[in-house]
């Protein structure tokens, strides 16, 4: 409710307006009352009302120089005048005091209804437009991150002007100056895409904020600066370098030596790399850029720093890169040719796994010369790659459900990877697993390779088994294994381990000496309660019914 001061020397008229209005009804509380300027000038300083309705003529302080006074320190105050003079002169000074009406008296009930609905509507309004501007600030403090981060892109992106940037810097409240010298860090988050896809939305944002705290808490220790994170995996920071070197005690004596800003700089990618490492265990590979002599100069900087940080493609994971790895390609530029997919291609059909590795080695060889959009194109080169392998697995009939879908899985993996040792690492695995595949095919091998992974299997049940278990003592690989039983028997190794646990577990059950946590051991369980489920949905029995019913 809306507070009301009422000030007036004539009793009747006080009282009237204090008795025979309904103020409520209007949203209004009357709060005190006065009978002279001075004491309600006083009074209203203690209750600081919303409206105050008062006489023009009174003793020892008239209505008009108590409003002025009021208009002072309370603006927001509504002032209506009530007088039994039409007088132009009080009307003036009214308006001097910008009262928001003037009622004469005697007082009409109907009259001073039309009134009150007026200034209630008006502090109505106010509220509302006080409230809108509230809302704006709050939501404008909670927007301010996503306003210096918007304005930092641009400042790393596009020359921005010195007035523009001036003004936007004191507005977000950001350590940074128009003329200093600047320099820029990039750093990268290695294997970013597979970082992030594991986790759930939430943990990615507090993956990010984590990281950039780190990186904000490491700048403000070591240079003045702000980061930012800049894209998904990506994060800037934006370090100012001083004119004059700082200096530090050597180690173990009293002689100074200075330490550049430059330096500083390497010791902060440094901590940056391996705390990272050490809290969030997350690898990063950090760009050092160019120094630059104004704000409008930092797109330079970031370009470079960019690029060096791109360069793990051929220098490898978790390093600090400067601007001296940006090397050009003096080498040449290799280019795949027609000849060596088709080396490759008999190397595939014949299944020799030497002969593949050697052609695989002088193509990556070569395609790491390839420095200026290399890999990009090495990329191009690995794909191809895997599509001869998909037309040796159709010749031969090979090509399964099971190989259709990781040649598909294959094509998102191969622009999943960072570096060009990677890259290879990943084409001659997966190229690997089709000669082997190829070779069983061609020498009928694929029956004993069977053979070998059940004889295993059903003498190591008992252990915690896994596909890498199984693949060691076959001598393949994993991924080869998996599609090999899958594609000759149409089962997965699991299920077949599965079905060799179980027709051991009953043959254990007919033995009433045996408890039931130590058959479900005793078959490579530890969880009962698994094993239990498993039983039912193998045999249509829980272990215990399937006792009883022997």
């Amino acid at each position: 409710m809306y507070k009301l001061v009422i000030v007036d020397d004539e009793p009747s008229v006080l009282n009237g307006l204090r008795t025979y209005f309904d103020w409520g009804a209007y949203g209004i509380e009357l709060v005190g009352v006065a009978d002279d300027g001075s004491s309600g000038l006083a009074l209203i300083g203690d209750l600081k009302p919303d409206i105050v309705l008062t006489d023009v003529m009174m003793p020892a302080m008239d209505g008009i120089q108590m409003s002025m006074e009021i208009r002072a320190k309370l603006p927001n105050t509504k002032i209506v005048f009530i007088s039994g003079h039409d007088n132009a002169e009080y009307l003036k000074s009214a308006l001097k005091v910008h009262a928001v009406d003037y009622i004469f008296k005697p007082v009409s009930r109907k009259e001073l209804g039309t009134v009150v609905e007026r200034v209630v509507a008006a502090l109505d309004a106010e509220n509302e437009a006080r409230q809108r501007v509230s809302k704006m600030q709050v939501k404008l403090t909670q927007s301010m991150p996503l306003l210096r981060e918007k304005f930092l892109m641009s400042v790393i992106r596009d020359s921005i002007k010195p007035e523009v940037a001036r003004e936007k810097i004191e507005f977000l409240d950001l350590p940074l100056t128009q003329d200093s010298a600047y320099i820029i860090l990039v750093v990268t988050v290695d294997d970013a895409a597979q970082v992030l896809e594991e986790r759930s939305e939430r943990d990615k944002q507090l993956t990010s904020y984590a990281i950039l705290n780190i990186i904000q808490e490491l700048v403000d220790e070591t240079l003045q600066g702000v980061a930012f994170e800049n894209e998904p995996g990506q994060y800037v920071g934006i370090l100012k370098l001083g004119d004059d070197p700082d200096h530090a005690p050597l180690q173990g004596d009293e002689i100074y030596s200075p330490v550049t800003s430059e330096q500083k700089l390497l010791t902060l990618a440094g901590n940056i790399r391996d705390n990272l490492g050490r809290w969030m265990k997350i690898s990063v590979t950090i760009g050092v850029g160019e120094r630059v002599e104004s704000l409008e100069e930092l797109p330079l900087s970031y370009s470079r720093a960019r690029d060096a940080a791109a360069q793990k493609w051929y220098l490898g994971k978790n390093q600090i890169l400067t601007i001296d790895s940006l090397e050009s390609d003096k080498s040449g530029h290799y280019r795949f040719e027609t000849e060596s997919g088709e080396r490759v291609l008999s190397a595939l059909k014949t299944g020799d796994h030497e002969r593949l590795q050697e052609e695989l080695d002088q193509i990556y060889t070569q395609l790491g010369a390839n420095r200026k959009h290399g890999f990009r194109y090495a990329r191009s080169v690995s794909l191809q790659l895997i599509l001869l392998s998909g037309r040796v697995l159709v010749e031969l009939n090979v090509l399964s459900k099971e190989w259709e879908a990781k040649e598909s899985e294959s094509w998102e993996n191969v622009m999943r990877q960072e570096t060009m040792l990677d890259l290879h690492n990943y084409v001659r695995a997966y190229l690997s697993d089709v000669c082997t595949s190829v070779h069983d095919k061609r020498s009928g091998r694929a029956g004993g390779v069977i053979e070998r992974i059940r004889h295993l299997i059903e003498q190591r049940y008992s252990e915690n088994l896994t596909v890498v278990d199984i693949a060691e003592g076959v001598y393949l690989s994993p991924t080869y294994v998996s599609l090999l039983y899958k594609q000759e028997t149409g089962e997965t190794l699991f299920e077949y381990l599965t079905k060799v646990r179980i027709e051991r577990a009953k043959e254990l059950l007919k033995d009433p000496r045996n408890k039931f946590y130590e058959i479900c051991h005793a078959v490579g369980y530890n969880d009962a309660s698994h094993f239990s489920k498993l039983f039912k949905k193998m045999t249509g029995y829980t272990p215990s019914a399937y006792r009883e019913q022997l």
